[in-house]
């Protein structure tokens, strides 16, 4: 099962291209059901390697215990991956509002940011490990972009940037709090309806923009800044949200069955990208509220 952010062919936590997410789930302290629940169960070797004591308790007729693994992801280490990577975001985003004037090269600039910000975004979705370099410069060029933009929303909308933060924390908030209470449970079903609904989103959005750009649809089309936008911004937002519970899902997944810590750059990749296309959907969504176009 591949993940859900708005690049949809991101790698989750990965081994030999196998997911956590969405397998047996772990017994009780992260240990996890055989090797064919855990994607990152050792295979070959020594089992006892990393325990000096589960061989001495195989001898005494007590079960051994699970490998002690060493180098795994924890969530000290996604939490401060995605403070670095978020982190970066933000700094971009205040250097180009500070620096780039509301100029339609400032526009240019913007959208050539976005446009690398996407491919380092692709190569890194192909690519088997998390590069933190090609992370940290995707994030950078993808904070020019927001800081343009959000410069120019703010300069129509006052305040809009400032909402849309604020709408994005609570999206974001909202989300972890009812994936926390269980009240979405992340399952396999869920995950494909979830995204062929996301698929045929981003396809009629695709057309929608080649309508609006050979001039066959007015105004934006879909993306219009009156009741139909507005329509089309709250389903981008949940969608969102959806994105959101998979991260989750497969962070959770990650840490349990004892993912390289490495991968925890992935889940601040996968973070990100989420958190930034609920950011630029509630960015329009302001707008349109405040009726000022």
């Amino acid at each position: 099962m591949r993940s859900s952010n708005p690049v949809f062919s991101r790698r989750g936590f990965s081994r030999d291209n196998g997911y956590a997410g969405f397998n047996t789930a772990p017994q009780a302290g992260g240990a996890a059901v055989g090797t064919q629940g855990n994607p990152y169960a050792q295979q070959g070797g020594n089992p006892y390697a990393t325990n000096p004591y589960a061989q001495q308790d195989v001898q005494h007729g007590a079960p051994p215990q699970a490998p002690v693994r060493t180098g795994a992801m924890t969530m000290d280490d996604v939490v401060m991956r995605t403070a670095m990577t978020l982190g970066t975001v933000v700094v971009g985003a205040v250097l180009a509002w500070a620096l780039l004037p509301v100029t339609p090269t400032s526009y240019g600039l913007a959208i050539g940011a976005a446009l690398i910000a996407f491919v380092l975004a692709m190569v890194q979705s192909f690519k088997r490990k998390a590069s933190p370099a090609l992370i940290l410069t995707y994030a950078a060029f993808e904070g020019v972009f927001l800081g343009v933009i959000s410069e120019m929303f703010n300069t129509q909308w006052s305040g809009a940037p400032f909402q849309a933060v604020l709408g994005t924390m609570a999206v974001s908030g909202a989300t972890l709090l009812v994936y926390k209470a269980g009240w979405i449970r992340v399952t396999a079903r869920y995950a494909r309806i979830g995204m062929t609904i996301a698929v045929a989103f981003i396809l009629v959005m695709a057309v929608n923009l080649l309508l609006v750009v050979f001039g066959v649809a007015e105004d934006g089309g879909l993306r219009s800044m009156g009741p139909l936008g507005a329509i089309v911004g709250i389903l981008a937002i949940i969608l969102g949200a959806f994105f959101l519970t998979l991260d989750f899902k497969q962070i959770e997944d990650g840490i349990a069955y004892g993912a390289p810590r490495e991968e925890s750059w992935l889940a601040a990749f996968g973070l990100t990208m989420t958190l930034v296309w609920i950011y630029i959907e509630m960015l329009r969504l302001v707008a349109i509220f405040s009726g000022d176009d």
